[in-house]
């Protein structure tokens, strides 16, 4: 009885295969052809799990449907590559290898940086492949697995012999067919509706989390949405541009008129690469302090200013934090991972450098490695700079590791003020490098001091280590300056907090998974310390929390010198929302917004920002 009711689904099975293999004889798919056929279907498939396997498991991070949404993708470039080429060895070959090599440079990427490959990164492949020397390319386990997997799948599919029709038509239609279906399919991953619907996550402001549920290529394909910039609600240019000159204070208009009639101190500006202090994420235990001048800083001294910084980046992009310092934009109002220096910054665009230059001040610009990282030989004379001092300048300069040392660093500065004529302003911006990652390496110039206790780590130690000199040489920098006669400023801060192999052991220390992090632990990774020094009266101040787009407001303010139109309008905007970054909008309340939560004055200040960068003319 039970055959007998099974019967008829198999007889309608079999007629269904009947069916479609008498469709694929008149496609000319023969059994010889077949697995060919086969494994131009089951090769893309498992180049997409391979694929994603370098950074995470696809199998577990990811749904269903989304691994489909996924395989789709892989399907279609081999279809075209497959027209194209003609050959499936060859399609299939090229799309492994291809994808293998992505994978293994992606896999290093999120390891150095702790963000994964981002559309935007293309424009920084010259200033990667500068660093590229001082990173420890050793393999896991897992990450040689899925090498062997690729190797393994590649040699399988040398095996296949299947040529594409020679017809130009039919030809014609593998190659078209898929351009036209691929379109298609990026514009659905770049459709709001169609995220939403089919539940992807596109929270830019955690790219690792984006690429390990939706998928390293999804991900990528959907972040290419926001290459371009957006203009804010109600834009209009002639009023934004109306709005920012008549914000011009009168006393600014009087100093741009007459700079002789206003004091003007040397302000002395180092953003120190990777300096800050890893104490934010938990505590641990050291055989010494690693920074006991800036400690002793900020328990409270005189003529001095204090605090934390909010950035918009971590473990790298370093450039994204001096163009929110130097322009008081806000990487908020732009797309997560880009790089504004090399994407946004065309043509002249006001400046902290540029308003000084206005003021009577020489201007110079300082970067002790290669002058066209970050594209700085171009922007910098965009921002204002008269002159730029890069690694060429520093000729026998004291090292450490590969690096000039921030002592070397901070000396040129001395040198800077000693040859400029008396009386005359300076304005130094200095970008250090001594810092940099990676830290797994060992020097002959240099021997770590500094040991965490119970935190078995060699990373953290030299890191810790590095930064102790930084302080050290900090310490001296500041007695110089407490005995020069001329009025001096010098600010201080960091970048950005290291890699995460620096910090992953302290929060591990302090039972903190750092990949199930809480949004408020996740921002702690990206604060810093900054301080506000002079040799002239200021009112002390410790403990405050600014982001970097407000920095440069709080350097002309304590300076006494009057505000420019645009740092004059984020005084207005601080008031409602003292902190602003890529990461987070919090209100004077402390509660966390979106950009859609917050008022009008948010959407003011992208305005402007958006004029400033893309149609503002000097005039």
């Amino acid at each position: 009885m039970d055959y007998l009711q099974k019967k008829p689904i198999w007889v309608v099975l079999r007629a269904i295969a009947g069916f479609f293999w008498e469709r694929l004889k008149s496609l000319g798919i023969t059994r010889q052809k077949l697995p060919s056929c086969a494994a131009l279907v089951i090769c893309p498939a498992i180049t997409f799990y391979l694929f994603d396997f370098y950074t995470h498991n696809p199998l577990t991070d990811m749904d269903f449907k989304t691994q489909l949404l996924n395989i789709a993708f892989y399907e279609l470039t081999a279809l075209f590559l497959f027209g194209v080429l003609r050959s499936v060895r060859a399609a299939l070959l090229l799309q492994s290898g291809f994808f293998m090599l992505v994978g293994l440079a992606n896999y290093y990427v999120l390891n150095f940086r702790s963000a994964p490959i981002m559309p935007w990164d293309i424009f920084s492949v010259g200033t990667a492949a500068s660093v590229a020397g001082n990173y420890d390319y050793s393999l896991d386990l897992e990450t040689v697995a899925v090498l062997a997997a690729f190797v393994l799948l590649m040699a399988v599919e040398s095996r296949f012999s299947l040529m594409a029709p020679r017809r130009l038509l039919k030809r014609g239609v593998l190659i078209f067919l898929p351009v036209l279906l691929l379109g298609g399919y990026v514009r659905l991953l770049q459709s709001d509706s169609f995220v939403a619907d089919f539940g992807l996550y596109d929270k830019l402001f955690t790219p690792t989390v984006m690429n390990r549920r939706d998928g390293n290529i999804v991900a990528f394909l959907m972040e290419m949405k926001y290459m371009n910039v957006e203009k804010p609600s109600g834009y209009s240019a002639k009023e934004t541009g109306e709005r920012y000159l008549e914000n011009t204070p009168e006393q600014t208009t009087a100093a741009l008129e007459n700079p002789d009639s206003i004091n003007r101190p040397n302000i002395i500006v180092i953003m120190d690469e990777a300096f800050s202090d890893l104490a934010v994420l938990g505590d641990f235990s050291v055989n010494e302090d690693y920074m006991p001048f800036i400690h002793s800083l900020q328990q409270g001294a005189d003529n001095t200013v204090t605090g934390y910084l909010n950035v918009s980046v971590l473990g790298g992009n370093t450039a994204n934090t001096e163009f929110e310092f130097l322009t008081g934009h806000s990487m908020a109002f732009l797309p997560q991972g880009s790089v504004a220096y090399q994407q946004y910054v065309k043509k002249e665009t006001p400046s902290l450098a540029s308003y000084l230059k206005d003021l009577g001040y020489s201007t110079v610009a300082i970067h002790p490695y290669y002058a066209d990282g970050w594209d700085r030989d171009r922007v910098y004379p965009l921002l204002g700079f008269d002159r730029f001092l890069s690694r060429d300048d520093f000729y026998g300069a004291e090292k450490l590791r590969s690096y000039i040392s921030d002592r070397a660093d901070f000396a040129k500065i001395i040198e800077l003020y000693e040859e400029k004529e008396a009386g005359e302003p300076l304005f130094v911006f200095n970008v250090t490098m001594q810092n940099h990652s990676g830290y797994s390496e060992t020097f002959a110039n240099f021997t770590p001091s500094v040991a965490v206790e119970g935190i078995a780590s060699d990373t953290l130690n030299m890191y810790l280590s590095l930064i102790k000199e930084t302080d050290s040489a900090f310490e001296e920098l500041i007695a110089y300056f407490s005995q020069v006669e001329e009025d001096t400023m010098i600010v201080f801060f960091g970048d950005h907090q290291p890699t995460a192999s620096v910090s992953n052991p302290i929060l591990r220390s302090n039972g903190k998974d750092p990949d199930s992090l809480s949004e408020e632990e996740n921002l702690l990774r990206y604060k810093v310390p900054y301080v506000i020094w002079s040799n002239f009266e200021m009112d002390q101040q410790s403990g405050l929390e600014t982001s970097v787009n407000y920095l440069a407001l709080d350097v002309l303010k304590n300076c006494g010198l009057p505000l420019p139109s645009y740092q004059s309008a984020l005084e207005a905007v601080r008031e409602e929302y003292p902190v602003i970054s890529a990461l987070q909008i919090r209100d004077k309340e402390g509660k966390y917004l979106t950009l859609e939560e917050c008022g009008q004055e948010i959407n003011d200040y992208q305005s402007l920002e958006y004029y400033l960068l893309f149609d503002y003319e000097k005039q």
